[in-house]
């Protein structure tokens, strides 16, 4: 398994900015959302899952999750959502373990928004937070997704703290300015990281060779 660094962050922070950017830098990218999407695209067994659990409503014109109507269902039923979580987060885990050992670059990013509320720091070997002030977020937030400051605010509330999301880093990134401005801290951070990756296979081949 390639060393791996988490990179989390509330909404509106700039996760994706920052992924990226390291990605720019020739660094293998696996994020959880993405595969959080792949594994219920049409053809897939957990969206057949779905719309038998929960009706056809649940699907769109185009077969593809109507992840819309999907969220009303189980927005005040949490027997409905924890179903839904036991369907898909093994699907998820198995995937991401799969493209990280995929890995090919000297250290991997693990992109998880959901880090700390499912408590998966402790998988990497390294938690970057990416980190922006609270109205910085509800501005981005309602920009972004064109919504009003009432349902980012939801959004925010149901997330981890911005003091929890700190107290498990190694490291911070402040991307509440210009995303340019952040470039040079990724590639001061790309180094270390590789650093730290050629350190941690070293000490592999240590303890491999010391049990023959």
């Amino acid at each position: 398994m390639r060393y791996t660094v988490a990179l989390t962050g509330g909404i509106g922070s700039g996760k994706s900015t920052i992924a990226n950017a390291f990605a720019a830098l020739g660094v293998d990218v696996v994020d959880a959302d993405v595969i959080a999407r792949q594994v219920v695209e049409p053809g897939q067994p957990a969206l057949q899952a779905i719309a038998d659990k929960f009706g056809d409503t649940v699907i769109s014109a185009d077969g593809s999750l109507n992840r819309a109507s999907l969220r009303q269902m189980i927005f005040s039923s949490p027997a409905d959502k924890q179903w839904l979580n036991n369907l898909l987060h093994p699907l998820i885990h198995q995937q991401t373990r799969r493209q990280l050992a995929a890995s090919r670059s000297l250290w991997c990013l693990w992109v998880v928004p959901l880090l700390v509320e499912n408590n998966l720091h402790k998988l990497a070997d390294r938690v970057l937070v990416v980190d922006v002030d609270p109205a910085t977020q509800l501005a981005r937030t309602m920009a972004r997704d064109n919504i009003s400051r009432e349902q980012a605010n939801n959004i925010l509330a149901a997330q981890a703290t911005r003091e929890a999301r700190l107290a498990v880093a190694d490291d911070v990134i402040d991307n509440s300015g210009d995303p340019a401005a952040v470039l040079p801290l990724v590639a001061a951070l790309h180094q270390r990281y590789c650093a730290l990756a050629t350190l941690a296979e070293q000490d592999k081949k240590h303890e491999h060779n010391d049990t023959f």
